[in-house]
This record gives structure tokens, C-alpha cells and sequence, in this order.
């Protein structure tokens, strides 16, 4: 950001200013006047640029604390799948050696209640052997 040069006058060094008349001068009403109007911008020129300044710092201070943030999001979204996935794959393996283990159980202990049903081809038997399977998973 550039700075502004110093400034020569205040306002009020150019109210305080006086001039001296000569024989065919400026009418001193007229540059009172003109002078009063130049206060009177220079003034709002000060106020404004101090209200620019202000949002300036505002808005960097913003832009600031939304790089951090942004950074921060993405060091999270970069270490977030790595974690899920782990996570993810942990709960497979766990549910994988439950369903190992009490299914094998099951399984072994109707083998040993009943003798496995003979393969054929009716239609009728397969889809007894597949509501005998479902009943058995909703009973988990």
C-alpha cells in the first residue's frame, strides 16, 4: 500500500492564512470564499481516507483470519480420508470376524441338530434353503 506524501497545509492552516493586498489584487471576499470551500473538501478528503484506511485493516484483518482458516480446512480435509479410511476398514475387518464368528458357530451347531437338506433341483428346495438363510441373518 502506498503512503501519501506529508501534507504542506492543515485545514486549518489554510483558514489562519492570511494574504496581502496589493493595488490590483484578488477581491479577498472571494478567496475567503474560495479558500473556506477548499477547507471545507480538504476536510472531507481526511475523513474519508481515514474511513478507508479503517475498512482497509478490516478487510485484511478478515482476509487474514480466512487464509487461516482455509489452511486449517484443508490440512483437515487432507488427513480426514486417511483417518476414515483406517476407520472405515477396521469396522469391515471387526464385522468380518463376527460375522466369522457367530455365523461359523451357527452353522456348525445346525449341522450337528440336523443333517444338511440333499441337493436337488426343485424349486421348491432352494428357495426353502434361501428363507431358512434369511431368517437366520434377521435373527441377528
Amino acid at each position: 500500500m502506498q503512503k501519501m506524501a506529508n501534507l504542506i497545509y492543515t485545514p486549518k492552516d489554510i483558514l489562519q492564512k492570511e494574504f496581502k493586498t496589493k493595488m490590483r489584487g484578488y477581491d479577498p471576499v472571494e478567496v475567503d470564499e474560495f479558500l473556506d470551500n477548499v477547507i471545507k473538501d480538504y476536510e472531507n478528503y481526511n475523513k474519508e481516507l481515514l474511513a478507508l484506511k479503517e475498512e482497509n485493516d478490516r478487510l485484511q484483518a478478515k482476509i487474514d483470519q480466512l487464509s487461516k482458516s482455509q489452511q486449517v480446512a484443508a490440512r483437515v480435509q487432507t488427513e480426514a480420508p486417511k483417518s476414515a479410511a483406517v476407520t472405515n476398514f477396521d469396522i469391515l475387518k471387526r464385522l468380518s470376524n463376527l460375522e466369522r464368528e457367530v455365523f461359523g458357530k451357527k452353522l456348525s451347531d445346525d449341522e450337528e441338530a440336523a443333517p444338511a437338506p440333499t441337493p436337488t433341483s426343485t424349486r421348491s428346495s432352494q428357495n426353502y434353503s434361501s428363507y431358512d438363510d434369511n431368517q437366520e441373518t434377521r435373527q441377528f
